[in-house]
């Protein structure tokens, strides 16, 4: 996940090399992330997902 770019970008091109998926250009990703938080990449549709942290119930 990158905050700025877009599909050709370095990010982007070497998720695409290696097959991981990679989601560009998500805004303010890493003002609204904390450290050891835990996401979910949805590199085929575009998002990503907050997950709760490791002991707090679903919402």
């Amino acid at each position: 996940m990158t905050e700025v770019g877009g599909l050709m970008t370095h990010g982007a091109v070497i998720a695409r090399e290696y097959g991981l998926p990679a989601v560009v250009g998500v805004e303010h990703a890493t003002g609204l992330l904390q450290d050891g938080q835990r996401i979910r990449v949805h590199g085929t549709e575009g998002y990503v997902e907050i997950l709760p942290w490791p002991g707090q119930p679903d919402r």
